[in-house]
């Protein structure tokens, strides 16, 4: 029991100390060392290996100082492999060889060949390599990485086996995929990893990704590029594609943030499956086919992509515009393929940078069958023959090794587009730049602890690590200087367009750049006019859901719909939008009106009967016409002054009558023009008070003629009673009757001119008094009118008191009901000439007017209404002045025989026949009696 507990106590640390132990202590632990030895070897005596990688590429390590690691995907996807478990399954072969990205995979040998001949770049140090080919997939990527850790063909996880030399950093893998599951293993042991195609913005962590750089741009400044490219030209209604991978996933992901923050609508987003998938390929054409987008936004790699162009070449899919992350803007794998310009053709994407690298195309020239695994199959391939035996004998044709690469033109020997072939010599020199920032360090002045320096031949993966992220140098040939922010690069890219040709091939034509680090309206940089669109278009294609809505108009949201869908609504009268895809409308203000585009507001027009204008100046006529006839009236009244017609019923009710429709007529005029205070107090007052001092005068000449006719009456009752008494007198002669004497004027005239004028006053000043205390208390005052008419400001005259005016003009009415009562019991009075009548048809014609003038006043506005209240005004005032006068007028000059007393007295109508004309005749007759002397007088009357 001592001796385990004193094994368990010392064995397990492994750190002894024996000279601190006495004869029995160090017995005790050698025994604990053997013991714990012999464990130890039974243990790795039971280590198995699971499984054995199939893995091919490049290795050189042999009497090299330092090796570095490198992962291209020169295969495009694993081959298919029986799921059948019931034998050992194997590692699976790789298969699609990519010219392009074994191209990728030979450039890294030709850095690290520049480095080891150069002599100020680690002038001592010897650089290895061991390269891998990751297939594209995940699952090769980390078989390779534990591999390179191992240091031996058969990996064993957290082991380094072997003294060989140091590893330095690892070159790669590819994908943006492949690098996130490489980098989660090697930033376990903080082993650098310098990428020269990863670009997802997920890499950027450096706390789960400690040790990732990249010498390409992340993807965080390609998709803002995008989508301020979207933005320049306007689109807001854009499909997408992604790759089903982290590349694709996170660069679609940040563009539709940010063209979405923008206004910009997603028709349709699609993703690209990983393994080959004709229906899904089918489904996401018919989504190009179905939507109405113009613009069509992929980020995924020329791998993912191909299927779908294939697709796209079936169903003759054009007149769109592609945009192109820069995994496919450049690959010949795309462009070139044939029939590629009427579907691909005036694609714009994004480039990382290209460069010339003297040599390369030479070494590229320079492989041979004889080398490896991979450039056999490259051989047999380009050439179409194979180097194994047994193919040979199945009658393939043998590669004689002397096939000659120059006369080639493939993707494997394009130089003209060196991008990620670039990047790729940029990432080998950034590791070479830090090998040898380490072995130049000076003892004493190292960054590490206590100033101390790290050995080339024996460093740890983490001190190399600290010379990356310091790093700063000058790419060979290019001068373009290198420093790492975080790990990453300044994003830069060059903006090309796919045109034709005269062969109908493509070009990557330059239209502009982006710069992550110029000021922000600076950045992207497009020149329109060197880009030629789908078949050869030099206009910009539109891409919206709906037209944008012009001025004028607002957007109306379609239900269930994106935002950019929408209907383009006419503003509202009194509305306007000034804006283009104006949310919503603006309310003009009170004096102002939209114009006929509703794009801006206008002054409303102000609107009232002007003088000037024909209207005006015709109504000015008639009413001049009215006040001068209604003189010239006074004037034939003068000059006839004393005859009996003129003073048959009070001439002053006359004059005063006439005057009253002067007034009335010269009032009207006082309703043109602008309304100003001063004016609508007096044409109201006037127009109240004129008709007033008119119908005041009507009512008392018709008082007197109702008067007169119930006397004539009176007289009438009491002929037919002597008629009566008459007729008895034949049948008893001894009665003598007494006829009634004959009705003279001033014998059946109960009211005397003073009366009338006592009539025509006292109604005129009650008028008058009530106009004053209108004008005291809330007078007429002009107004602006604007809720009558939206597009005008009719200047009128507000009332004051709809009250006070009422009652006003309610006076008048009652001075016109009265008027027209006595003149309609008086219309029968006599047969030559019968003033009542005249009146009775005057207020006929007034009252027809007035009943007229109220619909049609409530029917107009503006002006209009003006003109009908003038024209109301004028009317009954010439319908009173003809009805009145003009049956006066036409005796005093046309007929003055019948200007005679006796024919104007007051009689009743006859019957007799035996009078001459119509008239009817008052004779007197005088009889003789003869009994007792008696004379009686006899009137004949007939009813």
């Amino acid at each position: 029991m001592h001796i385990k507990a004193a094994c368990l106590l010392h064995v397990p640390t492994l750190k002894m100390d024996l000279t601190g132990l006495n004869s029995k202590g160090r017995f005790l632990m050698v025994l604990c060392i053997v013991s714990y030895l012999y464990k130890s070897t039974a243990a790795e005596g039971s280590c198995k290996l699971k499984a054995k990688f199939n893995l091919r590429g490049y290795k050189e390590v042999e009497k090299k100082t330092v090796v570095i690691g490198g992962m291209f995907p020169v295969h495009q996807r694993l081959t298919d492999t029986d799921s059948n478990t019931t034998i050992a399954p194997e590692s699976s072969d790789c298969e699609g060889f990519n010219f392009r990205t074994f191209r990728w995979a030979q450039t890294m040998l030709f850095a690290l060949n520049e480095i080891n001949s150069r002599d100020d770049i680690l002038p001592f140090t010897e650089l290895g390599y061991v390269i891998y080919d990751s297939c594209f997939t995940i699952s090769k990527a980390v078989e390779g990485t534990l591999t390179f850790l191992t240091g031996q063909d058969e990996a064993v996880p957290n082991y380094r086996c072997g003294d060989g030399p140091p590893l330095s950093a690892l070159v790669g893998a590819g994908g943006s995929d492949l690098s996130i599951a490489t980098a989660r293993i090697l930033g376990l042991y903080y082993f650098p990893q310098m990428s020269y195609a990863s670009s997802c913005s997920v890499l950027e962590s450096r706390f789960q990704y400690p040790t990732f750089l990249r010498t390409i741009p992340s993807d965080e400044h390609q998709s803002v590029a995008m989508a301020k490219l979207v933005l320049h030209f306007g689109w807001t209604w854009v499909g997408t594609i992604a790759a089903e991978d982290d590349y694709g996933k996170y660069g679609i992901k940040r563009f539709k943030e940010v063209v979405e923050e923008a206004g910009v609508c997603i028709s349709f987003s699609e993703t690209l499956p990983k393994i080959n998938n004709p229906e899904a390929m089918k489904r996401i054409v018919q989504s190009v086919l179905d939507s109405t987008a113009k613009i069509i936004v992929v980020f995924s790699s020329d791998v993912d992509l191909s299927p779908l162009v294939g697709e796209l070449l079936r169903n003759n899919v054009t007149n769109r515009t592609w945009i192109a992350s820069e995994a496919w803007v450049t690959s010949a794998a795309i462009s070139h393929h044939p029939d590629i310009l009427p579907v691909l053709g005036g694609t714009i994407g994004f480039a990382v940078k290209r460069a010339d690298i003297p040599g390369l195309k030479e070494h590229l020239l320079s492989v041979t069958p004889y080398n490896d695994t991979l450039t056999e199959e490259f051989w047999g391939i380009v050439f179409n023959c194979t180097m194994n035996y047994k193919q040979v004998l199945r009658g393939m044709r043998r590669c004689t090794g002397e096939e000659i690469l120059e006369k080639l033109s493939n993707t494997f020997t394009d130089v003209s587009q060196l991008r990620i072939t670039y990047n790729v010599y940029k990432a080998v020199y950034a590791v070479a730049h830090a090998l040898h920032n380490l072995e130049d360090c000076k003892p004493g002045s190292g960054p590490f602890e206590n100033n101390t320096c790290a050995d080339i031949t024996k460093f740890e993966p983490w001190q190399l690590m600290y010379y990356l992220k310091n790093l700063r140098y000058t790419v060979p040939h290019t001068g373009e200087e290198i420093y790492f922010n975080n790990g990453d690069v300044d994003g830069f890219y060059e903006i090309l367009n796919w045109q034709g040709d005269l062969e109908g091939r493509i070009t990557y034509t330059h239209i502009g750049y982006y710069n992550s680090t110029a000021p922000t309206e600076e950045r992207l940089i497009i020149h329109n006019g060197s880009i030629i669109w789908n078949n050869d278009i030099l206009e910009t294609p539109r891409s919206v859901c709906s037209e944008r809505c012009q001025p004028g108009t607002r957007m109306g949201i379609r239900q269930g719909e994106p935002v950019c869908c929408f209907d383009c609504i006419p503003c509202a009268d009194g509305e306007i939008s000034n804006t283009t895809d104006a949310r919503g409308c603006i309310q003009c203000d009170g004096d102002y009106w939209s114009n006929a585009n509703h794009d801006t507001c206008v002054p409303k027009t102000i609107e009232f009967l002007d003088f000037t204008e024909p209207l005006g100046i015709t109504l000015i006529a008639i009413a001049a016409f009215g006040a001068l006839a209604a003189i010239v009236v006074a004037i034939i009244l003068l000059m006839h002054l004393n005859t009996p017609l003129v003073n048959a019923n009070d001439p002053l009710l006359s004059f005063s009558l006439l005057l009253g429709l002067v007034i009335t007529f010269l009032c009207s005029i006082v309703f043109l023009g602008e309304p100003q205070m001063w004016s609508c107090m007096t044409s109201q007052v006037a127009l109240a008070v004129g008709f007033a001092l008119v119908l005041s005068s009507l009512m008392g000449k018709s008082a007197l003629l109702m008067l007169r006719a119930r006397a004539v009456k009176a007289v009438k009752v009491a002929m037919k009673a002597a008629k009566a008494a008459a007729a008895a007198s034949e049948q008893s002669p001894d009665t003598a009757v007494i006829a009634p004497a004959i009705p003279q004027k001033n014998d059946i005239d109960p009211i005397h001119p003073r009366h009338q004028r006592a009539i025509m006053i006292v109604c005129t000043l009650i008028q008058a008094v009530g106009c004053t205390v209108w004008l005291i208390l809330m007078p007429p005052h002009p107004v602006k009118n604007t809720a009558a008419q939206n597009i005008k400001i009719i200047l009128e005259c507000d009332p004051g008191n709809i009250i006070f005016i009422c009652s006003i003009f309610a006076y008048d009415i009652l001075l016109a009901l009265l008027t027209f009562t006595f003149a309609f019991v008086a219309r029968k009075l006599e047969d030559h000439f019968n003033e009542g009548k005249s009146v009775t048809f005057g207020m006929l014609v007034f009252f027809i007017v007035w009943i007229s003038f109220v619909p049609a006043y409530l029917s107009t506005r503006g002006k209009f209404m003006v003109a009908v209240q003038i024209f109301a005004i004028l009317a009954s005032s010439f319908g009173l002045l003809a009805c009145v006068f003009i049956p006066k007028c036409y005796v005093l000059l046309i007929k003055p025989e019948r200007n005679k007393e006796e024919l104007l007295i007051p009689r009743a109508k006859s019957r007799d026949t035996a009078a001459s004309g119509s008239s009817a005749s008052l004779a007197t007759t005088s009889s003789s009696a003869n009994a007792n002397g008696t004379t009686v007088s006899t009137v004949s009357l007939d009813d």
